[in-house]
């Protein structure tokens, strides 16, 4: 399976007291190991693990004729440059570095557009069993599933007529067919079995998703409750997001319920500006404090760069941000709940009483940066110099570079942050997004408003997916910076 990077960058770097001074002298050797190359040199300068790894070491190709030959030889022992990245230069408790074979892909994926039919689904394997079935969580408003008579909470257990298996899944959902048709099936009692329908989907290219799903205000014994689904951190979308929260602060809202259930990541500034909104705009207090590698983290602190990010008060255009100025926030989360969510959680903490309704988070508290065969811009991609990306090498790669700590300090958390009330997704009850009786959305009416009601939060068949598919596009659940500390524009 092809591994996919993410984000871009706007900036360049100028840290040359940082690099390797070996950089310009190690030779390329004939083979045809540009990538390969590539993808060493920019990982011996920013890889969050570069002291933890052996064929990273600034001493591992001594500036010596025989140390070129050695660099040389290195290079060729993975003909493949996926494999080599995988292989050669990942720490082993790295999960989720990655790399992409064409930039361009990678870039759109970072505006929320993919090529997809607008199905949003998880996949869960039967108990005891190698086979797999699908459970719609959502579909994309203007994508061909939004034509199709498929709906959330709707089961499907085969692909063309092939049962999904562990071992097939990958390739009959997303594979290189754009077209397929699901094998659908019912649920109840715990009992999966299935039927004779079935719905055919097309794939189509270009697929925006606005990560504002659902926006809206309830009115429930005197409570004014701002709800949000916001499903992916798209810097795009940020003045919209600012609109959003004028309605709540207009609305009067007196708290807020943000559904971040199946978003797993993208953006740190749209998490820092997100956080801001609900906090307040407290430029003074400090929302995270990054730590890189230790050759970058100790030129960094050398130089007295700032490593510390603090509350915004407007959005990258100017606008002034709506700010709540909330002392509580109710935020909903399951396992896809990743990386730029989970830093929204940590983030405020230290500030607000964050209620964290669902279940435990992925534990994805590293960032990355988008990097391309751009030696002069210190391999960071910036969409300005896409004339002076090395022609001959359109790989990306997308490295954890740094981890985010809170203003407590803490980062802590890659076993996932727990919840305060723990509640599953019930796959026989998954309920309408939005609507105040899904499930989870009434479990924290129930906490704000103190009525209890007769609601029964029972699970009756826990969702556990083994994966979904945010995991099967190019930002996948990655935590990505508009720029390093230390970098400047080039």
């Amino acid at each position: 399976m092809k591994k996919y990077v993410l984000l871009f960058l706007s900036i360049g770097l100028s840290i040359t007291s940082c690099k390797k001074n070996n950089d310009d002298n190690v030779l390329v050797p004939n083979a045809d190991v540009t990538v390969q190359n590539f993808m060493w040199k920019a990982m011996n300068l920013w890889y969050f693990w570069q002291s933890d790894v052996a064929n990273l070491s600034d001493t591992k190709f001594p500036n010596t004729p025989e140390g070129n030959t050695a660099y040389n030889d290195f290079l060729t022992t993975e003909s493949d440059p996926g494999a080599f990245y995988d292989n050669q230069l990942l720490f082993t408790e790295d999960r989720f570095s990655f790399y992409n074979e064409d930039y361009k892909e990678l870039t759109q994926s970072l505006a929320g557009i993919s090529k997809s039919n607008g199905l949003e689904f998880g996949l869960v394997r039967f108990s005891g069993s190698d086979d797999v079935f699908g459970y719609v969580q959502y579909i994309i408003p203007n994508s061909d599933a939004a034509t199709k008579a498929i709906a959330r909470g709707d089961i499907f257990t085969g692909v063309d007529g092939t049962t999904l298996t562990v071992n097939n899944y990958i390739d009959l959902l997303f594979g290189d067919n754009d077209t397929y048709t699901l094998n659908m099936a019912n649920i109840a009692n715990g009992t999966i079995t299935p039927n004779s329908d079935e719905v055919i989907l097309t794939k189509q290219e270009s697929l925006a998703e606005d990560p504002i799903f659902i926006d809206k205000i309830f009115e429930i014994n005197g409570e004014k409750i701002g709800y949000l689904m916001y499903n992916q951190f798209t810097n795009e979308y940020d003045e919209a997001l600012n609109d959003v929260f004028g309605a709540f602060k207009a609305g009067a809202i007196t708290s807020l319920v943000l559904d971040l259930r199946y978003n797993p990541g993208g953006s740190v500034n749209t998490a820092r500006l997100l956080s801001s909104m609900i906090y307040g705009a407290n430029t003074q207090d400090v929302f995270l404090k990054a730590r890189y590698n230790l050759k970058y983290q100790t030129y960094l602190e050398d130089n007295n760069v700032e490593l510390r990010d603090f509350f915004a008060d407007k959005t990258g255009a100017g606008t002034t941000l709506n700010s709540l100025d909330l002392s509580k926030v109710y935020i909903l989360t399951t396992n896809g709940t990743a990386s730029a969510s989970e830093l929204v959680i940590n983030g405020l903490a230290p500030y607000l009483d964050v209620v964290q309704i669902g279940e435990t988070t992925r534990g994805k508290n590293e960032f990355s940066v988008t990097m391309v065969d751009d030696k002069g811009n210190d391999y960071i991609y910036n969409p300005q110099r896409i004339a002076n990306i090395n022609p001959d090498n359109i790989w990306a790669i997308q490295p954890l570079i740094g981890r985010n700590e809170n203003a407590a300090g803490f980062s802590d958390y890659t076993a996932g942050l727990v919840p305060d009330i723990v509640l599953a997704e019930d796959l026989e009850n998954l309920g309408i997004l939005g609507d105040q009786n899904e499930p989870l959305l009434a479990r924290a009416i129930q906490d704000i408003t103190g009525v209890t009601g007769k609601m029964d939060f029972t699970v009756g068949m826990p969702a556990k997916p083994l994966t979904s598919t945010k995991m099967f596009t190019p930002i996948k659940d990655n935590m990505f910076v508009d720029k390093p500390a230390g970098v400047n524009f080039k």
